[in-house]
């Protein structure tokens, strides 16, 4: 008996479902396998990783720091002159109150007597000064008294990066290369996942993909790049904002802000795909440019929905996420209107 005819002309580039799970299993497997010799490659330059990583968290302690030491100068004394402000922040110099005893102040001068010039003395001398010193140091302290003077002390800021364990160091070192793994990884991944996706299309829009590969990187970079260079800044400024309105000193943990250097700007790369997504959702027809248009409302409410869990829990970071997707939404849109469409086989010619 004949085989029934079929009119589709793409039946036999369909799959089946146990089909689309083993190409599921095989793009997992792959790009696992890609991501784990990034990383083992990544780990030669953990160091350098590290170094990149607290350079942001360094900086805005720095600041930090800074803004207390002239805060407080200035209700110290409320006619400070504003060179002093401008010597700090040049020089990085912090101001710190201090309370000496008097008779302790007394007998640390006397150790030195008035006028004495050491560039003058005669080596001889400077050996006798030495043992007298020596000498001096290795006798108790005075009884403490109550008779204090106020005084202050200058020292270069030096942003305090605490671990809590032996063993963080190592974690540290190895989140390093983790984090240098995917981005080194990035172009091997993308290709597998696109590899899945074009494998259960038709045959004339699987050529959408080799076009998608090279802008999903793109994205992806500049995705990650945003978060290192611009929003780090922004999120260290607010979130360190309320330590300083709560009057609570600041010493993060080297191994709480990996997990935040890692997770954010993975979040912003796999978020910067959308207009890339929404093309492809385009081309393929499941949706069209009118619909884009007239569910923008719903489609932003989905955006900073996303970016609240995207992103760590402060409404700054989610701010910088949500806005930029936003943009990238109409920019998608754009894309959707304006970007040539791939020809079509048996595509029938457009009657005008």
């Amino acid at each position: 008996m004949p085989d029934e005819y079929n009119d589709d002309l793409f039946a036999k580039s369909t799959m089946t479902f146990g089909e689309h799970l083993e190409e599921l299993r095989h793009a997992l497997v792959w790009s696992l396998g890609g991501l784990m010799v990034a990383f083992l490659f990544g780990l030669a330059f953990s160091n350098l990783v590290v170094e990149a990583i607290k350079k942001p968290l360094e900086i805005a302690l720095e600041k930090y720091y800074l803004e207390n030491s002239i805060n407080e100068l200035t209700d110290e004394y409320e006619d400070l002159d504003g060179d002093v402000q401008r010597f700090m922040k040049k020089s990085h110099f912090a101001f710190q109150k201090v309370y000496i005893e008097v008779p302790e102040l007394r007998r640390v001068l006397d150790l030195v007597p008035a006028g004495a010039d050491s560039s003058e003395s005669k080596p001889n001398q400077e050996t006798e000064s030495h043992a007298s010193v020596e000498k001096t140091f290795d006798e108790p302290l005075p009884t403490p008294s109550s008779q204090m003077v106020k005084t202050r002390i200058w020292t270069r800021l030096d942003p305090n990066i605490t671990t809590l364990s032996v063993q963080e160091s190592f974690v540290i070192w190895l989140k390093a290369g983790l984090v240098a793994g995917i981005v080194i990884s990035s172009p091997w991944i993308f290709y597998h996942i696109w590899a899945f996706v074009a494998a259960g299309l038709y045959v004339h829009e699987r050529r959408y993909i080799y076009v998608f590969l090279p802008f999903s990187i793109v994205l992806f970079l500049a995705g990650v790049g945003l978060a290192y260079f611009f929003v780090f800044d922004y999120v260290l400024d607010f979130l360190l904002s309320f330590n300083r309105k709560m009057d609570i000193d600041a010493q993060p943990r080297i191994s709480e802000w990996m997990s935040f250097v890692l997770f954010l700007p993975l979040g912003f790369g796999i978020s910067f795909q959308l207009p890339l997504v929404m093309l492809f959702l385009e081309r393929i027809g499941v949706f069209d440019v009118a619909t884009y248009l007239s569910k923008w409302r719903v489609a932003i409410l989905v955006i900073f929905t996303l970016a609240m869990f995207l992103t760590p829990a402060d409404p700054m970071s989610m701010l910088l996420m949500a806005l930029p997707l936003t943009l990238l939404y109409f920019g998608g849109v754009a894309l959707c209107k304006w970007m040539p469409r791939l020809h079509r086989p048996l595509e029938e010619p457009e009657l005008e």
